[in-house]
């Protein structure tokens, strides 16, 4: 199965171009360019959606975990996948349809989706919008189980705060809980996809510390605690970062994943910050991991990250 974790960039500059118009005003591809790369700025989603929509299709891609996807953004890739795929989410700002969404894709010719649920990354991840106190956004995490033509497979796509290291902590110690908790439950294998808006080394990595196993999660909501949960005597468990896990001949030589709207060879921004995991008690075997290109040679950015690629077999 091809997985893909892609941080699409909010539809910050919106406009009422529909995606036939867009698509009905597409350059002719045969005529000659003579610049290349002269302007980086951050693009319209109208003229960024049908690149975006490539990236899966031209990869062929099985499953998606989005971030900072807004209704429009959502309800456009939708339109452009086409009907062989579907998709489950909720926004975070209210559970319905305000704020960012952190929304499952997957292709339903190989995935079966089973049951679905939201979390809140907050001291009350049962209440829709709630917010960490000190967090730049409201966060969520999306859980979905499939089955596949060999068994099961829970999948968690999640978006971590920008501002709070404290939120990324807490983030991490939720999330590890419900893995571990699935992985019990199911007995199948578990994938987090996520931006970690941070690093897995230096400042700010605490989180990324949490999920791998290397530091003690934080404490957690006890109705959480109690609605998902753990023997005490269960198997240690942590998250597995897969970039490490691919045979070294099928890593791609792209390391960040965060690059901004830079001018090319500005590299100030740039980091690793955009994470494909699986569950410790494993059932996986990564074939390949990929850190894409977001930069077309006319200047436009997909997004301010790169799609992240993984092949795994289950």
């Amino acid at each position: 199965i091809r997985v893909l974790s892609f941080n699409l960039r909010y539809d910050s500059q919106p406009d009422t171009t529909s995606v036939s118009e867009t698509i009905r005003h597409l350059p002719d591809p045969l005529t000659p360019r003579s610049a290349f790369y002269a302007n980086t700025n951050e693009r319209k989603w109208s003229e960024r959606r049908i690149a975006v929509a490539n990236e899966v299709l031209f990869n062929k891609v099985d499953l998606i975990g989005f971030q900072e996807a807004l209704l429009r953004q959502v309800s456009d890739l939708q339109e452009l996948l086409g009907d062989e795929w579907d998709h489950r989410g909720v926004a975070r700002d209210d559970g319905k349809e305000a704020g960012e969404f952190g929304p499952i894709f997957w292709n339903k010719s190989v995935l079966d989706l089973q049951e679905w649920d939201t979390f809140w990354l907050s001291h009350t991840p049962f209440d829709a919008g709630s917010r960490y106190p000190g967090a730049g956004s409201v966060r969520i995490c999306t859980v979905a189980r499939f089955k596949h033509a060999a068994g099961e497979v829970t999948v968690m796509a999640a978006h971590w705060d920008e501002r709070s290291d404290a939120q990324r902590q807490l983030a991490a110690s939720l999330i590890l809980h419900r893995a571990q908790h699935e992985a019990l439950r199911t007995h199948a294998p578990v994938v987090l996809l996520g931006d970690f808006n941070a690093p897995a080394a230096g400042r700010d990595s605490a989180g990324y510390e949490i999920i791998t196993g290397c530091r003690v999660p934080v404490s957690i909501s006890d109705v959480f605690r109690q609605t998902y949960s753990v023997p005490g005597n269960a198997a240690a468990f942590a998250m597995v970062d897969l970039l490490g896990e691919a045979p070294r001949r099928r890593v791609s030589g792209n390391y960040a994943t965060y690059t901004g709207f830079n001018r090319v060879q500005d590299s100030k921004d740039f980091g690793r910050i955009d994470f494909i995991m699986g569950g410790s008690n494993r059932g996986w075997e990564v074939l390949s991991y990929r850190v894409g290109q977001a930069l077309y040679d006319d200047g436009m950015y997909e997004s301010d990250h790169r799609p992240v690629f993984c092949d795994i077999v289950f």
